[in-house]
């Protein structure tokens, strides 16, 4: 148990770096050129993730947002891997990838508001079941870019592959725990998005330009 609480605290508190939130207040310049301490939260989405840094300061920004989001994820999983007991693996990285979302979404810095987890999430399959977590990932991420760039909605892009992973970790006989964790990950991720889904079905939400 302690093993269990250490894990899932340090995950979570890797998850909770706002890394949009951050970038927009350090770099973000206004129509003068001058740095305004803008906060992501006030714009847009109000979300702290990539899209709303694409929102603000553009593609570059936002493509290392994302990235950022992604490692996120991806470390604390390859921590477990590297330093947790060999016996305790399977349920760790399971406890660590709901942790580091957890964090992203709710950070405690920014009094819980975050962001909608979908690239963490990403980085923690990615690495939960190593290969085979691989190419579901990938494939799911294909998913995600197909849908983008028939629809030009990214959050429905978004919610569609996560969705899709539970299935895909399924298909290839992952262990349940994984199958499990995955599909909490996509609830959480559709959850995050109810705001976007009423929009898309009253035909107002943004299409990616």
């Amino acid at each position: 148990m302690r093993s269990i609480i250490l894990w899932a605290a340090v995950s979570y508190l890797i998850g909770s770096l706002p890394t949009g939130y951050v970038i927009t207040k350090l770099f973000h310049k206004d129509e003068n050129g001058k740095r305004d301490n803008l906060d992501i939260r006030t714009i847009g989405s109000g979300a702290i993730g990539a899209t709303n840094v694409r929102r603000a300061m553009g593609l570059g920004w936002s493509w290392f947002t994302g990235f950022v989001d992604i490692f996120k994820g991806a470390f604390a999983l390859l921590l477990v891997a590297g330093i947790a007991p060999q016996e305790e693996q399977e349920l760790l990285r399971a406890i660590s990838a709901l942790a580091v979302v957890i964090g992203h979404n709710y950070p405690v810095w920014l009094k819980f508001r975050g962001g909608k987890g979908v690239a963490t999430t990403y980085g923690t399959l990615f690495f939960i079941w190593p290969y085979e977590s691989f190419a579901v990932v990938l494939l799911c991420a294909g998913l995600w870019y197909v849908i983008m760039e028939v629809t030009r909605y990214v959050s429905l892009a978004s919610m569609l592959s996560l969705v899709a992973m539970p299935i895909g970790f399924a298909m290839l006989g992952a262990p349940g725990i994984y199958i499990i964790v995955s599909g909490i990950l996509a609830a959480l991720c559709v959850f995050r998005h109810r705001s976007n889904i009423d929009r898309l079905i009253h035909g107002t939400e943004n299409r990616l330009k």
